[in-house]
């Protein structure tokens, strides 16, 4: 069903309308006139009379037409029923303000459910319960009763699952100098939610990027799906509140332990191209900056200021951003220095020194912008001793807004600079306190860049696997852990060398094997109930004799029933011995929001110590795949590092991809891990693996 009625309505309905001006139905009728929205406009109060000039209907029935949009205020017990008047009429979109639903308890909850079964009973789209409204500063309309005025029109589409936020964010960003397109506040999205909206915002001509504050998501991989897609149009900024929910951390395999919500949102958000801020500022400093700036060519960037150590700090900013000081031209250096006083440095950071004038500044800024190997500039901009910062600002603003490279300020002061601030953002330069702030900004728009360049070279991988076959295995076998020798089997089917594996039951029956095995050779206990085996005093390595061997499983035996009384044990496992080389850990979750979600990262005994991981969403493309080892130590490790050789960083590539389509195929495996994965100059092995099932429920 169409929103349209929600973004462009011939005639809106309020219901709910107060003459009281101290009740939120006063000041819904007051910011809707107020706002210039040229539509109809009828009020509905069972009193009679007129409220700011417009009359009033007792009831939603007698209303005149056009009206093809509610807007419901109303105490929450009595809302199911006037929206059962607006199903009557005939209206397909309604926006429901009022409180008292599901926040407030079971019995809220219970009223929300009708509310919801009576909006899809007449085919109505839902805006809330328990929301602030939205507006539209272009249209122009604003439904809220927020304090006014409407902000002016800006290029910034807001999605809220706050409404204080809404509020305190449209008296910020007058302050701030940016303005919004579309804000919306979602309330507790009983029908439509933050995936259903997103669309909608970003389509619309005058939203030039889209804010998101989410506090949890109504369906992950939809909302994955439905981001990456708009991404690819329109850039998308989220703060996601809650980044220190750590999920279950009682699961029993490192990766299930690793994987808390948080890293599952910080990989759908990269999946999605979606940027993540830190913190409220980020996510409007950076929209700004998405809004109003050109994306760079790279990641390379000159600094111009007048002084020394604001050119320290937007340095030090630039690298700890990711970033990287340009070398400048030999003939843009010539260049400076005839321009410049001698004791000036134009070595990038370019300090000007404290003289330098506006037309210095212009004339520098012109030659970073021209110089080939420059692809943004961060203008540092303390108050010049001698020179108006507005004047600086006044010379600066021509070339910034011509030029195809992001130029960024940092405006240090306060009252003095103000006009100069002033001057800057009419002009939609993005402006920031500190050099920290800008070199930030500078980073989010090489983000942004990259993601668009990465997005068009991302092909996806035909299937790789025998997947029937790993189906027909896998239905063979309950919920639970699955026997060493299945995972064994799996790991084969899915292209994944392992380590070949014996299952002794008894000493005897180990020493045997041993004998036939030849040495060196591992041992480690069997049991589904025993998952970290190396904790348990399970594991031995090494090991040269059958006697050591019958000891070592005596030993094994004995700690692991003094660790887990009540273990089941089926034996345990023998192994040839693999050579030394780098250890990592592969493995895949579930995520309840998400879906799989594979974790890449050092392996060994010390997962959780060195937490060196990163988490990514299959299907993985390749150029995926390669981002997800590089984020980590582990990976970039491979390469070679100290005693260890350069490993089959290949190998690893097609396991992980392997591993990735297992997981998005089969939703039946919970948990599968790998640790550790062996890489050796040549190939690498699965040296221990656990996987479990649980089946999804309907």
């Amino acid at each position: 069903m169409s929103l349209t009625p929600f973004f462009s309505p011939r005639g809106v309905a309020i219901l709910g309308a107060s003459a009281d001006p101290t009740k939120l139905g006063h000041g819904l009728v007051r910011n809707l006139i107020q706002s210039g929205y040229r539509g109809a406009i009828h009020l509905v109060n069972p009193k009679s009379g007129t409220i700011l000039g417009y009359p009033t209907y007792p009831s939603l029935d007698q209303v005149p037409e056009p009206v093809d949009l509610a807007v419901l205020i109303l105490p929450a017990p009595t809302v199911p029923e006037a929206l059962e008047a607006c199903g009557r009429r005939g209206i397909s979109a309604a926006i429901v303000l009022s409180g008292g639903f599901r926040e407030t308890g079971p019995e809220g909850a219970a009223l929300e459910r009708t509310l919801l079964e009576t909006a899809r009973r007449h085919n109505i789209r839902l805006l809330g319960p328990n929301c602030v409204g939205l507006l539209d500063t272009h249209l122009p309309i604003d439904l809220t009763f927020l304090p006014t005025p409407l902000p002016p029109p800006g290029e910034i589409g807001f999605l809220s699952h706050s409404g204080a936020l809404c509020a305190a964010v449209i008296d910020w960003s007058r302050q701030q100098g940016f303005s919004f397109s579309r804000m919306i506040s979602l309330g507790n999205q009983a029908d439509l939610t933050e995936t259903d909206l997103l669309p909608w915002l970003a389509d619309d001509p005058h939203t030039r990027v889209v804010a998101m504050y989410l506090e949890s998501l109504s369906d992950g991989q939809r909302f994955v799906e439905t981001a990456r897609q708009v991404a690819i149009h329109k850039p998308i900024v989220a703060l996601k509140a809650g980044r220190s929910t750590m999920g279950q951390r009682a699961a029993a395999s490192h990766t299930g332990a690793l994987a808390g919500s948080d890293a599952a949102f910080q990989a759908a958000f990269e999946k999605a191209g979606v940027l993540r801020a830190a913190s409220a500022e980020e996510l409007f400093e950076w929209s700004r900056a998405l809004a109003w700036s050109p994306l760079p060519a790279g990641r390379h960037m000159a600094v111009l200021t007048n002084a020394g150590g604001p050119a320290v700090m937007a340095t030090d900013a630039l690298e700890a951003n990711g970033l990287i000081l340009a070398e400048l031209s030999s003939t843009t250096l010539q260049t400076l220095r005839a321009l410049l006083p001698p004791a000036a440095s134009v070595l990038n950071p370019v300090d000007m020194l404290s003289s330098a004038s506006p037309h210095d500044y212009a004339a520098c800024l012109r030659l970073l912008l021209d110089d080939p190997q420059v692809d943004g500039v961060l203008v540092v901009l303390p108050h010049p001793p001698m020179h108006p910062a507005e004047a600086v600002a006044d010379a600066l603003i021509p070339l910034i807004q011509a030029a195809s490279k992001p130029v960024v300020v940092a405006l240090m002061g306060s009252d003095r600079v103000r006009p100069a601030w002033e001057r800057f953002t009419a002009a939609r330069v993005p402006t920031y306190a500190f050099p920290e702030r800008a070199a930030s900004a500078l980073a989010c728009l090489v983000q942004r860049a990259e993601y668009l360049e990465a997005a068009a070279r991302d092909l996806s991988l035909p299937p790789r696997l025998d997947h029937p076959a790993i189906a027909s295995l896998l239905e063979g076998h309950p919920d639970s852990w699955l026997p060493p020798s299945v995972v064994a089997q799996l790991l084969s089917l899915a292209g994944i060398p392992g380590v070949p594996t014996y299952l002794a039951r008894t000493p005897d029956e180990a020493e045997r094997l041993a004998q036939q095995l030849g040495f060196p050779l591992a041992l480690k206990i069997a049991s589904s109930d025993i998952l970290h085996k190396t904790d348990v005093g399970g594991v031995f390595l090494n090991l040269t004799s059958p006697d050591e061997v019958r000891r070592s499983f005596d030993l094994a035996t004995r700690n692991a029933l003094q660790a887990y009384p009540n273990a089941r044990l089926q034996g345990c496992l023998l192994q040839p011995m693999i050579p030394d080389g780098h250890e990592i850990i592969l493995g895949a979750t579930r995520d309840p929001l998400f879906g799989p979600l594979i974790l890449f990262g050092s392996g060994g005994i010390d997962v959780e110590g060195l937490r060196d991981f990163a988490f990514g969403l299959p299907p993985l493309s390749l150029r995926q795949a390669e981002a997800l080892i590089d984020r980590t130590w582990a990976g970039r490790k491979l390469r070679g590092w100290r005693s260890l050789p350069a490993a089959d960083r290949a190998a690893v590539l097609d396991i992980l991809l392997n591993l990735a389509e297992l997981a998005a195929h089969h939703p039946s495996i919970a948990e599968i891990e790998i640790n550790p994965l062996r890489v050796l100059t040549q190939g690498a092995f699965a040296v221990d693996a656990r996987l479990r099932l649980e089946r999804p429920k309907p």
